[in-house]
């Protein structure tokens, strides 16, 4: 309805300006200030004031008096407050919101675009457990996936697997060298990763600190291993992958906990295997920005303002990480209409290159956009290397989150445990879901460029802002509902003119706004404004929660209109929660 109704704003503001042969190019549509009693404002006025040669608050007069609203479902009436052109609508746009938004389960869902979408996230190099300071890929990376979903486009989520570095040549030269015995450590976890890591940590630190002579020998090897890949060769290739298999199986368990999971991962050896790697580097060559320098062939980026070279090809011939990649964007673009990165920061000037790259290959370097993110840290700035072997790994966090939220959970519902409402079940459950929750929207609701410092109080507050603030509204609306009918009260056929209050038309504004909000979000791949929607709207509902009693309304058409805001409220937010990866819990 939002959206219908921004078009026909669009649409009669459109029409006003080229009546008062003004130009329409951009008409400044938008939410309007708080101060602004508008479904929506254009501020076009601003605009054009220079043209016309007159104020502001007068130009937005002479505009609102050429508007006509005749022919229109939603737009009911134009004025204007100061410079603003305000826009109101009909009593249909509440009526239609509300049929819509209690009737369907997957309210908020765009039309197909027929875009085909391959989001990239998360890709971290299989030698270990995931660590917190990665935690923010997988999550930003699944919330985008699931936005642009939720957006209408056929979206591929894809893990990309470094399996041709010298990370993994020394990782499986260290696992085939040494033996339990050699290794310093037991198993931090229950988990394959957890065990094999030990021996890429042991191999690392045998480099380091072995005698020359032995160390020369491991690298010939290692080279051995590395030459062996880039040729192809399958008797090496099946020994790395024994290695990193098993590495991705463990990591892929601790990704499902969140729950980040992925349609393929997509392995850089199958960009050698299949030449196209080779292919690239010879197409790079040709070009005018290729120099051969310091013993191996690189890009001049220069007029593209990146002063660092892109080496793509060392003097042996061999390939580096950013050559397969290109030939792994190649791929992307031969295959979907768009490509998405979920990046680190760390990776920006690699993402300039390669981009810078692209382009002189020809590619159309439009359809590939990245979303780079900061950091995740934890309070006293503990370290992350799993080279070291010292740092806090994500498994850690989402127990920390889940027993803590356990906690919270047997204090606030002592009751209805003491008598038997809760089983161990229900509380474990309802732990799971609010811990990991917590995690998910702290981090997700952030900025992605800007640094996290995760607290415990703050993601786990029930009453502020926080995931377990907003499940509680889902929880309290799945409660009315069977409440609801339990009591045989029928939300099926209302009459939505009753619904007056502030509070309930309030509500249904907000509700009718959420299409839009995943519209645009999605096309700026921000699904951090889901999250704060999504506080804002538990906000509302708790208003009209305190006000406006469902069950035991005065008048029984009131409260059926009521029950079928609160369906309304229920679809709304459970659909934004579940855009942003946090479950929505029927109870709490």
């Amino acid at each position: 309805m939002f959206r219908q109704f921004r078009e026909e704003v669009e649409a009669a503001l459109s029409a006003a300006l080229s009546s008062l042969d003004l130009p329409d190019d951009d008409l400044g549509v938008e939410e309007p200030p708080e101060d602004v009693p508008a479904t929506l404002a254009s501020s076009v006025a601003f605009r054009l004031a220079g043209v016309v040669g007159a104020a502001p608050p007068s130009v937005a007069a002479d505009i609102a008096e050429e508007i006509s609203v005749d022919g229109y479902d939603y737009l009911a009436a134009v004025d204007t407050q100061g410079p603003y052109v305000n826009f109101h609508v009909t009593d249909a746009y509440y009526d239609d919101t509300l049929t819509a938004a209690a009737e369907d389960g997957e309210y908020g869902r765009l039309p197909s675009t027929g875009d085909s979408v391959v989001v990239e996230h998360t890709s971290a190099n299989p030698t270990g457990p995931v660590h917190v300071g990665r935690a923010r890929n997988p999550i930003v990376g699944d919330a985008v996936a699931n936005l642009l979903d939720f957006a209408g486009n056929d979206v591929e989520r894809h893990y990309y697997v470094n399996d041709a570095g010298r990370q993994m040549a020394v990782f499986t030269w260290a696992y085939e060298t040494f033996d339990e015995d050699d290794l310093d450590s037991e198993p931090d976890r229950d988990r394959i990763e957890y065990d094999l890591v030990r021996y890429y940590q042991k191999g690392n630190a045998y480099l380091e600190e072995a005698d020359p002579n032995e160390v020369e020998a491991a690298e010939a090897e290692i080279t051995e291993i590395l030459q062996g890949i880039e040729e192809g060769d399958e008797e090496t290739y099946a020994r790395v992958e024994t290695v990193v298999d098993q590495v991705l199986g463990g990591m892929r368990e601790c990704l499902a906990r969140l729950p980040a999971e992925f349609d393929e991962f997509v392995k850089e050896t199958r960009f050698m295997f299949d030449g196209r790697t080779r292919d690239l580097a010879e197409r790079l060559k040709e070009t005018d920005n290729a120099v051969y320098e310091e013993d191996a062939w690189q890009l001049e980026l220069g007029e593209y303002d990146i002063e660092k070279n892109l080496v793509f090809l060392r003097s042996d011939g061999t390939s580096l990480y950013t050559t397969r990649d290109l030939a792994h964007h190649e791929w992307k673009f031969d295959n979907y209409d768009r490509a998405v990165t979920v990046l680190g920061e760390d990776h920006k000037l690699q993402a300039g290159q390669l981009r810078a790259a692209l382009d002189l290959l020809g590619n159309d370097v439009d359809k590939l956009e990245n979303v780079i993110f900061s950091w995740v840290n934890l309070p006293g700035g503990l370290g992350m290397s799993t080279r070291e072997g010292t740092g806090v790994m994500l498994d850690d966090l989402l127990d920390e989150a889940i027993d803590r939220a356990r906690e919270e959970v047997e204090t606030r519902m002592e009751d209805r445990i003491r008598n038997d409402d809760l089983d161990e079940d229900d509380i474990e459950r309802i732990a799971r879901q609010v811990g990991i929750g917590a995690v998910r929207y702290d981090i997700v609701s952030k900025q992605p460029t800007k640094s996290i410092t995760f607290e415990w109080d703050q993601a786990l507050n029930f009453e502020a802002q926080s995931a377990p603030y907003i499940q509680y509204v889902h929880a309290r609306c799945c409660g009315i509902t069977d409440e609801a009918a339990a009591a045989g009260l029928d939300a099926s056929d209302v009459d939505p003119s009753v619904l007056d209050t502030d509070a309930e038309r309030e509500l249904l504004r907000v509700i009718a706004r959420f299409p839009a909000v995943v519209e645009e979000a999605a096309d700026d791949l921000e699904p951090h404004t889901i999250a704060t929607f999504a506080r804002q709207f538990a906000e509302v509902f708790n208003r009209f929660y305190r006000e406006c009693p469902v069950l035991s309304a005065d008048d029984e058409e009131v409260a059926a209109a009521r029950l079928a805001l609160v369906e309304s409220s229920k679809h709304t937010v459970a659909n934004a929660l579940d855009i942003i990866g946090v479950e929505a819990p029927e109870s709490m």
